[in-house]
């Protein structure tokens, strides 16, 4: 049984690989370019922009993008409309929970206070996972019922911005000695991520987003891929909400929310299909990179809260009309290869 070139269903066939590995990178290509022009941009117009001093604050002011963009990209990877519309909100809660909650508690300690926001990213997701895939509700709808509890929940909490985080997560946003703190986050979700890719999970999330009958044909359970998708898409959220926190350096129940519409249009720029089957983690962190660089730039030139939220629903547009465009050139592409 062979599937679209979206999926990885297949035979067992070299010469469907290959031409699978052609068409990912193909869709590569375009986030990294943007990344490529947009970095030499940002260089020309700040040359400090990437100085060995400024590498640090740089990759963590660039961080919640990142890490929204791939909290995004795992229930998309799973088809069925897969969305999460509650990241921005839980970016912005866990910053509450760590400045106002946990810290005051006395519950800084790494070895305490790492495996709290794992379990809290963890139970978000898996909620938003059970009311998508099991009560059946669409996507789109379910998250956004949590989106509105978190939005709503997190001023309650903390009416103003202000609290403390711990020193060791000021400190990871930092550096230790010459290497920013940030890169043992994305070292350990790399080395996450492979494990996943090693084992069967990525490829069965690649499976279900690309045909989910017949994933189901071939034996995969379709409901709890999914659901781990939602569930790690939590854990990504939680993690981007952590490292808001030291960098910000206290709680801010409304830095969060903007965060879904970036993730989005992350997502879409790092060649993501919307509709499943197509895409990773590398394209999603394309994607939030390419982002960060837009609104860098748009910040350097000054512009206002009201034109940087203009700017960001323009992206969004921009990155969905162009995600839909380079499928359908592809899809071409492959009809006319099969004809």
């Amino acid at each position: 049984m062979t599937k679209n070139p979206g999926g990885l269903l297949n035979t067992g066939s070299t010469q469907f690989s290959g031409l699978r590995q052609r068409i990912a990178g193909s869709y590569m290509a375009v986030p990294i370019a943007f990344v490529a022009v947009l970095f030499i941009v940002n260089l020309c117009v700040n040359s400090k922009f990437i100085s060995p001093s400024n590498i640090a604050a740089t990759l963590a002011v660039s961080s919640p993008y990142i890490l929204a963009s791939l909290a995004q990209a795992m229930p998309a990877l799973g088809g069925g409309g897969g969305v999460d519309m509650s990241v921005g909100p839980v970016i912005g809660f866990t910053t509450v929970l760590t400045a106002s909650i946990l810290t005051p508690l006395g519950l800084g300690n790494p070895a305490v206070f790492v495996p709290i926001i794992i379990v809290f990213g963890l139970a978000v997701g898996a909620l938003n996972g059970l009311l998508a895939v099991y009560v059946r509700l669409p996507p789109i709808v379910a998250t956004m019922g949590t989106y509105l509890v978190f939005v709503g929940l997190a001023p309650v909490v903390m009416p103003i911005p202000g609290g403390s985080v711990p020193a060791w997560l000021v400190q990871l946003v930092g550096s230790y000695g010459p290497i920013p703190g940030v890169l043992i986050v994305y070292v350990l979700i790399g080395l996450l991520w492979f494990g996943l890719r090693k084992g069967s999970f990525v490829r069965n999330l690649l499976n279900v987003g690309g045909d989910d009958r017949a994933a189901y044909t071939a034996g995969i359970r379709v409901n709890l891929t999914r659901l781990g998708a939602y569930a790690l898409g939590g854990l990504f959220s939680a993690l981007a909400g952590m490292l808001l926190a030291g960098t910000i350096q206290s709680g801010d129940a409304t830095v969060g929310p903007i965060y879904t519409v970036t993730s989005l249009a992350a997502i879409a720029l790092g060649g993501i299909s919307l509709a499943g089957g197509r895409g990773g983690l590398l394209g999603a962190a394309l994607g939030g990179v390419t982002y960060y660089l837009i609104q860098n730039l748009l910040t350097i030139a000054h512009v206002s809260v009201h034109a940087l939220k203009i700017a960001s629903g323009l992206v969004l547009i921009l990155a969905l009309a162009l995600n839909g465009l380079i499928a359908v050139m592809h899809r071409r592409r492959m009809n006319a290869r099969s004809a």
